[in-house]
């Protein structure tokens, strides 16, 4: 299996995952045409219902043959095919976790009926009791946590629901898009499904790579993931090649450092004097600053892409070391400063 280890390969997924003598697979994440008229360089996305089907159960057997006993498997696809795919699944025995709905804004328009803004991922695995699920990268604060104060709420946080809107379609126009690619996942969607079902040193299998982007994500992830890549199209798997090669030490797009505008500034100014801790407290109580985190992540509508604790205190520091901060409220109305963190 080394041939296949941290390779972008070029040909067609079924015929090379039936030569496979053994699994490998940790985690499978597919995202096929979707037989809906995108133009791909070598392949025709406008088969009959029949051939897709078929093709669709063909490749999936093929991966079924190389995912471990322990792994997951996860399929991007439309509403016109996410049918076929359950029942293709089904009698594979497949267990299904979850359907999750990614919706997404600048959906696709249409004329006469309403505007396609989602897709279904459906999540599997092999044995429905042994299988890799990190809980903890994705949970979030509860509102029993931030808001009531709840002693029942679950210290680590709240699992995420099945429908993910946080990740927007990756259009022409964002930075992020590989102009020589048709249709690209958005990273931190695929860096969500690689740490909740992957562990470090893993190995994650994409047999549609396109853009790259499921290999590249698998690079990025600290501590890192091992991927194979399978692309029919030899001028993409040579550009997904360039592309993971020059993405060391880069973030996650999605994830990095935002850039402190006036109003981002003007939220996290009257969050503060809303909270009426100083910086002081913050930077010493753990607990005080994750809830601040929060709170500033949920007024400006930063759900995914969130700033951290420490990209948060630093701005407050500097905002009051340039003394555009303002002093606290103290007890009796009077003003009071932070001390020096």
């Amino acid at each position: 299996m080394k041939k296949f280890q941290d390779k972008i390969i070029c040909g067609n997924c079924i015929e090379i995952l039936q030569k496979v003598r053994r699994p490998f697979a940790d985690l499978i994440f597919a995202d096929p045409p979707f037989n809906i008229g995108y133009k791909y360089d070598k392949y025709n996305d406008k088969q009959k219902h029949e051939h897709y089907v078929e093709w669709t159960r063909e490749w999936m057997d093929a991966c079924y043959g190389v995912l471990k006993k322990d792994g997951s498997f996860y399929v991007a696809i439309g509403d016109d095919h996410v049918a076929n795919v359950k029942i293709i699944a089904d009698k594979l025995g497949l267990v299904m976790r979850n359907w999750i709905i990614w919706h997404y804004t600048f959906g696709q328009q249409t004329k006469n009926k309403f505007a396609r803004a989602h897709t279904h991922i459906l999540y599997f695995v092999k044995d429905e009791k042994n299988f890799t699920f990190n809980d903890n990268v994705v949970r979030t604060p509860s509102d029993r946590q931030l808001i009531y104060n709840d002693k029942r709420a679950n210290p680590i946080g709240k699992m995420p629901d099945d429908v993910w809107n946080q990740h927007p379609r990756v259009c022409g126009t964002f930075k992020e898009r590989q102009g020589w690619h048709p249709c690209q996942m958005p990273e931190s969607l695929l860096a969500k499904i690689i740490r909740v079902s992957t562990d470090g040193g893993n190995w994650v299998l994409d047999p549609f790579s396109g853009s790259g982007t499921t290999a590249m994500v698998a690079v990025k992830l600290k501590p890192k993931r091992k991927y194979t890549g399978i692309e029919l199209s030899n001028d993409y798997a040579k550009e997904s090649r360039k592309r993971i090669k020059n993405c060391k030490d880069l973030p996650i797009e999605g994830e990095g450092p935002r850039e402190w505008t006036e109003q981002l500034d003007r939220e996290l100014k009257w969050l503060y004097h809303e909270n009426n801790v100083p910086t002081g407290k913050l930077n010493s109580d753990d607990y005080k600053l994750t809830i601040f985190a929060t709170k500033f992540n949920s007024i400006i509508g930063n759900e995914e892409n969130q700033f951290t604790t420490k990209e948060i205190l630093r701005r407050l520091i500097q905002l009051r070391k340039s003394s555009r901060l303002g002093a606290l409220r103290g007890k009796k109305g009077k003003t009071k400063r932070s001390k020096p963190s």
